[in-house]
């Protein structure tokens, strides 16, 4: 059985072979760290964030991109996989899905968990190539692509032509710095701590980058930093602007310099075609239409963005033949 792995730092993913995208739960492991023992993993320890007693963390075993937690992150592919395959499955192949400037010490830890996790074959695919898999998009001709992949640790940015990438970049801004973000500025302009949940709720409700009015507004509880006991405030979408906007300026400065890196032929195709987004940053409110005023280039979301390079991933096994750069086979024997 071949299963495609989309190790996200906000979200893990697994597809299986001709089934699709089968799994698709939160990063996160809730730890009894009296017991030793892993209280719950995905949706059932998100739900725990904020909310557990001293001696049960909850832990994201990935950060930025990466894994940081080794023990914690062998442990959630470990866990996700047996819910979605039982007993059927037996030493399968597996294409895991990293960051474009991923270092060989953050693959090996990746490849180190999928070995814990009983693989018979390890295939790294970067985030780039799998997301225009993912978005349906032919990478085999002579014809420039343009994808920015905006995840929950990374946005991963390249150029690709012929199964292969001919640029590329890698930032360390995702929906979770912008979650970190929107709890800096409450804090500051309202003086008022929330937690990340609530800040991923208003990002996601009153998000409005291009052109933010006034017209979305929601209420955020937490807690008055100056009296200590539970307050609320009312948001609106200009609040979550200047929370965001330096981030997403950096992101587009980036895409710029990129496409100054592109060969002219290449950068003449993108022009035509246009930057296809995905990921779960490619629904930030206006982002789009941001891109395309900044860049004077079209700028799309491609279709259902959150499961484009799980999508992707899977399909990879199709391609691996094909493929020429961004995807790599590891041999298990021997491996250091």
């Amino acid at each position: 059985m071949d299963i495609g792995i989309d190790l996200g730092t906000a979200n893990i993913m697994i597809t299986i072979e001709n089934r699709g995208v089968v799994f698709y739960e939160p990063s996160v492991v809730a730890f009894n760290k009296r017991t030793n023992e892993i209280m719950a993993v995905g949706t059932e320890a998100y739900r725990m964030i904020g909310r557990t007693p001293d001696h049960i963390a909850v832990i994201r075993p990935l950060s930025d991109g990466v894994i940081s937690d080794y023990d914690m992150a062998d442990t959630l592919i470990k866990e996700c996989i047996k819910r979605v395959a039982s007993r059927q499955i037996l030493m399968p192949r597996m294409i895991i899905c990293v960051p474009s400037l991923t270092t060989d010490v953050e693959s090996r830890a990746v490849i180190d968990a999928a070995r814990e996790a009983g693989a018979k074959q390890v295939y790294l695919i970067e985030e780039p190539v799998a997301a225009l898999l993912g978005a349906g998009v032919d990478i085999s001709e002579a014809h420039g692509h343009m994808v920015v992949d905006i995840g929950g640790g990374t946005t991963d940015l390249a150029v690709l032509s012929m199964n292969g990438i001919v640029c590329k970049n890698s930032l360390k801004i995702g929906g979770n710095k912008l979650d970190q973000a929107i709890i800096r500025y409450v804090s500051n302009r309202y003086r008022l701590l929330i937690g990340e949940r609530t800040a991923e709720n208003a990002k996601i409700t009153l998000a409005e980058v291009c052109s933010p009015d006034g017209s979305r507004k929601m209420a955020v509880k937490g807690i008055d930093q100056i009296s200590g006991l539970p307050s609320k405030v009312e948001m609106d979408d200009h609040d979550i602007y200047k929370a965001v906007i330096d981030h997403i300026n950096e992101l587009i400065y980036a895409v710029r310099s990129l496409l100054e890196e592109t060969p002219p032929e290449l950068a003449g195709d993108i022009g035509r075609d246009g930057i296809i987004l995905t990921g779960g940053g490619a629904l930030i409110g206006g982002l789009d239409r941001l891109m395309e005023k900044e860049l004077k280039i079209k700028v799309r979301a491609a279709e259902d963005p959150i499961r484009c390079v799980a999508r992707g991933t899977g399909l990879a096994f199709k391609h691996i033949s094909k493929l020429e750069s961004g995807f790599e086979r590891i041999s298990m024997y021997g491996y250091k």
